[in-house]
């Protein structure tokens, strides 16, 4: 209750205070969007905002975009349009766009999509509360003219101070296990899923100049977090609930390189799985050429790391790599399985493919055939290449056609679906420990330890244990469809 007097002579009137302002945050993309989704969220709830899980329930819908395919762009375009149409019968009065299309396209976006209130780009993260609140209020954001971040300071993640943290049910962050405030700025973070497994960004950027990616033109440099922002993340998700860590980058392998030290990951990684309350410890995106004999030990060998490796190949003929800007051919991507399988044989791996590049061939289209059926990955994700704004190939002579490049991408995705089935059948036999994510009905649903989130499929449990969101449970693989395993319980918790 607030108190008002329009004479500073009478005495004070109360009324009511106005309710918060609420908002949703809709994200699309990768993993690293819901970090930053959930690091805007933290911001926007310390700043009085009351956060809401449904659109229609808001009064402003954030869209935490995506940029980085031609699909996922028309995803996060659709998606602004479907909360806009809210403004017409709802309660919502603003809808703004955020995240890796916001950033890349800026003014060009906001001219083409005026149904949008606003076109934030990552510079606007820091004053979140105070951009939502004058767009609201009916002000004018002039979006930003793209820029190459490669050529301005690094994005790092929204940061605050430590000591200014607000946790939900703890007063001060010793008492979620942190310790005394650090001295430095860590993130601002508020779950907006209650599941067992979450994100944690090791980085930000990209210094990689690959031929096909934009990435690094809006993503910025590569930027490690410092291990102790890491870790101290890590602790505060462990007593939010959390039993797998997902580290999360866009190069996982160059961590610590630009903080003098290269193997920081390695020394990192027992020390996060030495955190009371997380049972697992997953790496995303290695790159192939950087994944160096001890990083490859500390995943196998490390008690709670997951085994589990996903290797950006990207193709498989050396000719078509290097105009590609990468590196490596089919012998030496089979010399580093070989490596991870002699240290973990029931490792995951997985990998994406890009077919019918610039300059394809039908020897290049067949030695990465060949490659895929040599490798024998648990998943691998295919692409059709389409040119990008703003990237090397996208002037490159040699384009193939559009209907080439669909049948060639076919065809790949019809192998990678047989050999995919193929090496989950393999599994029949082995015992897995299954993280559930899900109960209905009695039935228990997660993942194995070579199942990374979202993309790598499921493990379905069978039998009467009881079990609850979060357990860990020993399990025989009794069957498959496709990736997805079906798996008796043991009737143990790992």
């Amino acid at each position: 209750m607030t108190t008002t007097s329009a004479d500073p002579g009478l005495p004070p009137t109360t009324a009511a205070a106005a309710p918060p302002m609420s908002v949703a945050v809709v994200t699309l993309g990768c993993a690293r969007n819901e970090v930053d989704s959930e690091e805007l969220a933290g911001r926007l709830e310390a700043d009085g905002f009351r956060l809401v899980s449904e659109p229609e329930d808001a009064d402003t819908v954030v869209v935490n975009t995506c940029g980085f395919v031609e699909a996922a762009k028309k995803d996060s375009v659709d998606t602004l349009l479907a909360a806009a149409d809210l403004k017409e019968h709802g309660r919502t009065q603003a809808v703004v766009a955020v995240g890796c299309l916001a950033e890349r396209y800026g003014k060009d976006l906001a001219e083409s999509l005026p149904e949008a209130d606003a076109i934030l780009g990552f510079d606007d993260y820091p004053d979140i509360a105070a951009r939502l609140r004058s767009i609201v209020a009916g002000e004018k954001h002039q979006a930003h003219t793209p820029s190459d971040r490669r050529r301005l300071l690094p994005i790092s993640p929204v940061e605050r101070d430590a000591s200014t943290i607000s946790v939900p049910g703890h007063a001060d962050t010793s008492e979620i296990g942190l310790g005394a405030p650090a001295t430095g700025p860590r993130a601002v973070r508020r779950r907006l899923d209650a599941g067992p497994m979450a994100p944690l960004k090791l980085a930000s950027g990209c210094d990689r100049r690959c031929s096909f990616c934009a990435i690094p033109s809006f993503r910025g440099s590569f930027v490690s977090r410092r291990p102790s922002d890491v870790l101290q993340e890590a602790q505060w998700l462990a007593t939010q609930g959390v039993k797998e860590v997902f580290l999360v980058s866009e190069n996982s392998t160059s961590y610590g390189k630009d903080l003098g030290d290269l193997r920081l990951l390695e020394t990192m990684l027992p020390e996060l799985a030495a955190i009371e309350g997380v049972e697992r410890v997953r790496v995303s995106y290695l790159q192939p050429a950087e994944t160096r004999p001890g990083l490859i030990e500390a995943i196998a060998d490390t008690p709670g790391v997951v085994p589990y490796f996903d290797l950006s190949f990207q193709h498989a003929s050396a000719s078509v790599l290097r105009r590609m800007r990468r590196f490596g051919d089919p012998e030496s991507f089979l010399g580093l399985l070989e490596q991870i399988r002699a240290k973990a044989p029931t490792a995951g791996v997985r990998s994406n493919v890009i077919v019918g590049f610039p300059g394809e061939t039908e020897d290049d289209l067949q030695t990465l055939c060949d490659f895929l059926e040599a490798a024998r990955m648990d998943v691998t994700g295919v692409f059709g290449y389409s040119d990008e704004d703003g990237t090397e190939a996208a002037s490159y002579e040699g384009k193939l056609d559009d209907d080439e490049v669909r049948a060639r991408t076919e065809h790949v995705t019809a192998l990678v679906e047989e050999l995919n089935a193929q090496r989950a059948e393999e599994r029949i036999g082995e015992v897995v420990t299954v993280l559930v994510e899900s109960v209905e009905d009695g039935i228990a649903e997660g993942r194995a330890a070579h199942q990374g989130p979202e993309v790598d499929g499921t493990t379905t449990l069978e039998g009467d244990f009881g079990a609850t969101t979060g357990d860990l449970i020993r399990a025989e693989v009794i069957d498959t469809e496709g990736v997805d395993l079906i798996a008796r319980a043991l009737g143990d918790h790992a």
